[in-house]
């Protein structure tokens, strides 16, 4: 008796999903998730931690540094160098036209000059002062960044003009500065070389059209 109930249980049960229907139909995905493009680089996708949020960010990074890297000591760096670029190449231009009074005796060929210089000691002094203040200000201002403080990369309350009053106009020229400073990066590289080539200062070739050895 105990069998024939248990199978009559499950006759009914059988019978009572005979009258359904399984849909074999695949449901439509609601949302299509895809890699956005870089737009410094349209045809590489866009690099994860690049989201657009920090100034200047246009999602350049092919060799994936911000993979694996802090982004706020990576973009310290950037501005350090920018900053550094943009006078070097002022430095280089100026040193073409004028030269201090107590350093008559400079060459007017900038690259010269830094021979000069390095030679006579002034460089040396000068690295000796911007290491003292890269130890005791730039570093500590690196860490309390990375670390989650406010402070943002490369702001070190350096503003005379007053020009950034509000967190939109601290953006626009953050850009400002980081487009020029990317750009002079470029141009004190091909400034060098092509004395190495000519043996001309910059203006001297363009004033001479001399652009090939």
């Amino acid at each position: 008796m105990a069998f024939v109930s248990a199978f009559s249980v499950a006759a009914s049960k059988q019978s009572s999903f005979a009258g359904c229907s399984v849909s074999t139909k695949a449901v439509a995905p609601t949302a299509k998730w895809t890699m956005q493009k870089s737009q410094a680089i349209p045809f590489l996708d866009r690099p994860k931690n690049l989201d657009g949020s920090m100034p200047g960010d246009v999602g350049f990074d092919p060799f994936g540094f911000s993979d694996s890297l802090s982004l706020i000591w990576l973009r310290e760096a950037e501005i350090k160098h920018a900053r550094i670029c943009m006078l070097a190449v002022l430095g280089f231009i100026v040193q073409e036209f004028y030269t201090l009074p107590f350093y008559a005796g400079a060459p007017k060929a900038p690259v010269a000059a830094h021979d000069y210089f390095v030679n006579f000691g002034s460089l040396g002094q000068i690295l000796l002062f911007t290491s003292a203040f890269e130890a005791i200000v730039g570093f500590p201002a690196v860490v309390q960044s990375v670390q989650g403080g406010s402070r943002k990369p490369g702001e070190f309350g350096f503003d005379p003009l007053g020009l950034c009053k509000s967190d939109a106009q601290f953006k626009k020229y953050s850009e400002a500065e980081l487009v020029n400073g990317r750009l002079c990066m470029i141009a004190i590289g091909g400034f060098i070389h092509q004395y190495w080539l000519t043996k001309m200062g910059v203006v001297e070739q363009i004033l001479n059209g001399k652009f090939l050895p």
